[in-house]
């Protein structure tokens, strides 16, 4: 496999843009997403929130255990990018939300399970396909994660805790960085059936991510619910005294 994959030396040329163009309906499809549409609205529930947190550590331990493990393997060693890595940082925020036990506390949910199978199932089969869930991860934390990370301090009032997900300290320029980071995923030594083959899964990890983002919509709507019923009873409540009072 890697021999016929590795047989166009000078890259594919164009794959960043493939895969930028080749992903908008899945992207705009995960960004449609009850839970997403939510949280871009500011509105999170730090349950659900959290839960979120745990499933992504389950995913990115995935991805940077075999990325880790291939990292001379000749593509997918062209973007081994350790500074990208968030397991580290998913910890941190663990810490801070389950506390010291959080590893007892943390379990993946059934979509999370499925999407840790995948990423072992491609490392395993077709370690070039790695490139498409790089991508579609850590290109999106760069590119989103700092409004991101303003929408969930403010929602959740957090201050210098629970958002180290989004920090990327090894990287000091991060509109440099996913320049370097897009002309890498340009030179991969891939034909163009392969890089046809890297979108498609790029699609698939969009879909994976969605069914993360849905299981967690039932934890959502029933807070949402008991904040918007909070919320009444108390207008009500004013409502009555006020109606009282005028009589």
């Amino acid at each position: 496999m890697t021999s016929t994959v590795a047989t166009n030396l000078e890259g594919n040329g164009n794959l960043a843009t493939k895969l930028r163009e080749g992903t908008k309906k899945a992207h705009t499809m995960a960004e449609n997403v009850g839970f997403v549409k939510c949280f871009l609205k500011g509105v999170v529930e730090k349950n659900s929130y959290r839960k979120l947190v745990a499933n992504l550590y389950f995913v990115y331990s995935a991805i940077e255990e075999e990325m880790d493990r291939l990292q001379h393997h000749p593509i997918v060693s062209k973007f081994y990018f350790p500074q990208l890595n968030r397991k580290v940082s998913l910890e941190k925020d663990l810490y801070y939300y389950y506390g010291p036990n959080w590893r007892e506390e943390v379990a993946p949910s059934a979509a999370a399970q499925a999407y840790v199978q995948r990423i072992h199932e491609i490392a395993a089969t077709e370690p070039e396909l790695l490139a498409a869930h790089s991508y579609t991860r850590y290109l999106g934390d760069l590119s989103g994660g700092q409004i991101l990370k303003g929408i969930a301090q403010r929602a959740m009032n957090l201050e210098s805790n629970g958002t180290a997900f989004y920090e990327f300290e090894d990287i000091a320029d991060e509109k440099a960085f996913k320049n370097t980071y897009r002309q890498a995923m340009n030179e991969l030594p891939v034909d163009e059936a392969t890089a046809d083959r890297i979108v498609e899964e790029a699609n698939a990890a969009f879909g994976m991510n969605m069914k993360l983002f849905n299981e967690l919509e039932g934890n959502l709507i029933k807070a949402i619910g008991v904040m918007l019923f909070n919320t009444l009873t108390r207008r009500r409540g004013r409502g009555s005294t006020e109606m009282a009072t005028a009589e």
